[in-house]
């Protein structure tokens, strides 16, 4: 506790009207909606006149002017003490002995995260905004209509024309001279005004058309700046954290940090308030499991713009939001959960088979805890190749066989053979409870609703075509069962297997769409998989064993 302005045991805790909210750090969880608040009381004002004091005897702080901070807090035990900070750096330097220190690379790095992840977030609601804009409707009103008018147009001249073709045969059998040329250009008369109706109405349809036609184009405008905007940022985000995973794994953290930086990732603002003494105060606080009860915020030194020497200040809605982040994160961030190397079953200079364990993720995630994956550690233990891509994807849960291209050519020509379905996949599972099927089909098209993710739910209106056919191989209380899916959907096999429309029986294991922690792990593995090599042409069979 060599930290605190005042220890647990010196300090005195005043009166109540002397802890009186001045002003609160106030924000507000966008997930929870819970009120997160430490307020700036007289008493907290009080220990930060007693710092001034200090900081008169210091006459250097005079000159140097900067934002200073105290935060009161209690232990786990109910002592309290007091702990002092500053913002930017103190006399040239960052980390002075007494004043808490900066931030660590990980919670800059989460909140590198938070950032990136809350743009995403906000570019992903304007893109569906934009595209379920009531214009596209009108327009396909709008169309619609000119369709029918044109439709019955058609109708009403094709009858007209029957007419004149009938008139015309009479008038070549009973007219002559003159008089057969006046009532033949009379009907060429009546059609030429048919076409001239035609023509109107189509203008009338384009004119009608024409500016909604604009606005949609300048939709797709701004749909397609946005898209281009959310697939830089999230590629070159999560470059950021593969850099952060392999730095990690050789004890680099800076690496991830710099690079943010540099690349205008981490924003000026953002590390602005990280440098406060507020954060500084927080971040120390949540990583010495320290509850915070009030602080303060003052200027010391000369004046600068709207600062002032003795004066408390606060911090805008903006600030409190990544205050608030800091006081609640994790105290110890992971990227590298463990370092085994994957059982590689296959590998030659196009492809590379692999049995993936339960738990590890196919593909790295988004955040900053979901980096190890297959992907990840192969790129870390096969450093030798540009280009190393998974062709298909197992559920985190899910262990067993999984293919990676070693080129462009071999992933584009293996995703071609998985997308025309003539890859031939087996899984083996056991099941939570009795069956009563020996073999069949199951034909239940799958819907992820974008307000129950990740679940995946049967839906006749909106789901895609999910199909699989089983055959149980031991019966009992909990059936062994094969699984030879048709189609390769986000969960299909759990869904199919937990579904009362399917075996209504979930997979053991399966805390998504069963009982919640019957088992460590779920017992579905990808046993068997059959392909034709990219290259070579030659079809390949692999067999993984069991893990259950």
């Amino acid at each position: 506790m060599g930290l605190f302005l005042h220890a647990p045991s010196e300090l005195t805790v005043g009166d109540s009207a002397t802890s009186i909210p001045r002003y609160t750090y106030t924000a507000q969880c966008s997930e929870t909606d819970v009120v997160w608040q430490v307020p700036r009381t007289g008493e907290i004002e009080s220990i930060a006149r007693g710092l001034m004091q200090c900081l008169v005897t210091a006459p250097e702080y005079l000159s140097e002017g900067n934002l200073y901070g105290v935060l009161l807090v209690q232990t786990a035990t109910g002592d309290k003490g007091v702990l002092k900070g500053f913002s930017g750096v103190m006399d040239g330097r960052g980390q002075v002995s007494g004043w808490v220190p900066p931030l660590s690379n990980q919670a800059r790095i989460a909140l590198i995260e938070d950032q990136t992840l809350a743009t995403l977030d906000q570019l992903k609601r304007e893109l569906i905004i934009l595209d379920q804009l009531p214009i596209r409707m009108t327009y396909q009103q709008v169309l619609q209509g000119y369709e029918v008018q044109v439709k019955q147009l058609k109708v009403r001249h094709r009858k007209r024309k029957l007419g004149r073709d009938r008139k015309r045969t009479h008038y070549y059998s009973t007219l002559q001279g003159d008089t057969l040329t006046n009532a033949l250009n009379e009907l060429k008369r009546e059609s030429q005004q048919d076409s001239l109706e035609r023509r109107r109405l189509k203008q009338e349809r384009d004119r009608a058309l024409a500016s909604l036609i604009e606005e949609i184009t300048q939709v797709d405008q701004q749909i397609q700046k946005l898209k281009q905007q959310y697939s830089t940022l999230s590629r070159q985000w999560q470059a950021q954290m593969q850099v952060a995973y392999a730095t990690e794994r050789l004890g680099e953290g800076e690496v991830l940090l710099e690079r943010a930086i540099d690349s205008g990732i981490f924003s000026s603002s953002l590390e602005q308030v990280c440098q406060r003494a507020a954060a500084k105060l927080l971040h120390y606080a949540v990583t010495h499991a320290l509850q915070p009860l009030a602080m303060a915020e003052f200027w010391w030194g000369e004046p600068k713009e709207d600062f002032y020497t003795g004066q408390f200040y606060g911090a805008s809605p903006k600030d409190c939001q990544i205050l608030m982040r800091i006081a609640r994160m994790p105290v110890k961030l992971i990227l590298v959960a463990e370092t085994v190397p994957l059982p590689i079953l296959y590998q030659d200079d196009a492809i590379i088979v692999v049995d993936k364990p339960a738990g590890l993720l196919s593909v790295p995630g988004r955040r900053h805890d979901l980096q190890d994956s297959v992907l990840s550690r192969l790129r870390y233990q096969l450093p030798d190749y540009d280009f190393l891509q998974v062709v298909h994807r197992l559920d985190q849960a899910t262990s067993g066989i999984l293919v990676l291209a070693k080129s462009p050519s071999a992933h584009k020509e293996l995703g071609r053979q998985f997308a025309k379905h003539q890859v031939h996949k087996t899984y083996e599972a056991i099941l939570s409870r009795p069956i009563g099927k020996t073999a069949g089909v199951i034909d239940l098209p799958l819907w992820g609703n974008p307000d129950e993710r990740p679940k995946q739910s049967v839906n006749i209106e909106y789901g895609k075509p999910s199909v699989t056919h089983f055959e149980v191989l031991q019966t009992g209380n909990h059936p062994r069962v094969k699984f030879m899916p048709q189609t390769g959907r986000t969960h299909q096999l759990r869904v199919h297997a937990a579904s009362p429309q399917g075996l209504n029986s979930p997979i053991l294991g399966d805390s998504l769409y069963g009982e919640v922690n019957q088992t460590k792990r779920l017992h579905l593995h990808a046993t068997s998989l059959q392909f034709i090599h990219p290259v070579t042409q030659k079809r390949l069979q692999f067999r993984c064993e069991l893990q259950f």
